[in-house]
C-alpha cells in the first residue's frame, strides 16, 4: 500500500523534527498538503498513518489533509484550467498538448503541532517540507 509508506514518512521525518526541536513531549496534529494527481487517497493515508503512529510520539495526532486541485496551463495560448480527474492535459481552449502542471502533484507536511515541556498548550512547526518516501 503506498499510502503506507508516505504514513511512515511523515511519521519519521515529524519525530526526527521534534528530536531537533528538543523536549517535544507529544504532537498533537500533523497538516499534509496532498495533491489531486499525487496518486493518494485519503482515507488509506489516514487509516495507515494511525497505524504508522501506533508506539511513537505521534501516537493520537490528528491528520489533517488539505486538497490540491490539479491545475495546468496552456504554453500557446496561456489559459489556466483544473485538470481534474482523470486528468484533462489537452487544453480545452486550443486543444493543444503542450502543457505546464501547476499544481496537483503536491504531497508535503505543511504544518505540526505539538507540545513540549516548557510552554502551556501546543506550538507548532510550519514547513514546508515535501515527504520522502525513501525508507
Amino acid at each position: 500500500m503506498h499510502e503506507m509508506s508516505v504514513a511512515l514518512a511523515v511519521v519519521e521525518q515529524v519525530a526526527e523534527a521534534a528530536a531537533r526541536a528538543g523536549d517535544v513531549t507529544a504532537v498533537r496534529s500533523v497538516r499534509l498538503q496532498v495533491g489531486e494527481l499525487a496518486g493518494v487517497v485519503p482515507d488509506a493515508l489516514a487509516f495507515s498513518f494511525e497505524l504508522a503512529c501506533a508506539g511513537t510520539l505521534l501516537e493520537g495526532a490528528e491528520l489533517v489533509t488539505e486538497a490540491v486541485p490539479g491545475r495546468a496551463r496552456c504554453t500557446p495560448c496561456a489559459l489556466d484550467w483544473a485538470v481534474g480527474m482523470p486528468p484533462r492535459l489537452t487544453c480545452p481552449e486550443c486543444g493543444r498538448a503542450c502543457t505546464d502542471l501547476l499544481a496537483g502533484r503536491e504531497l508535503q507536511i505543511v504544518d505540526v503541532h505539538w507540545e513540549d515541556a516548557h510552554r502551556h498548550g501546543p506550538p507548532h512547526m510550519p514547513t514546508r517540507e515535501p515527504i520522502s518516501e525513501e525508507c
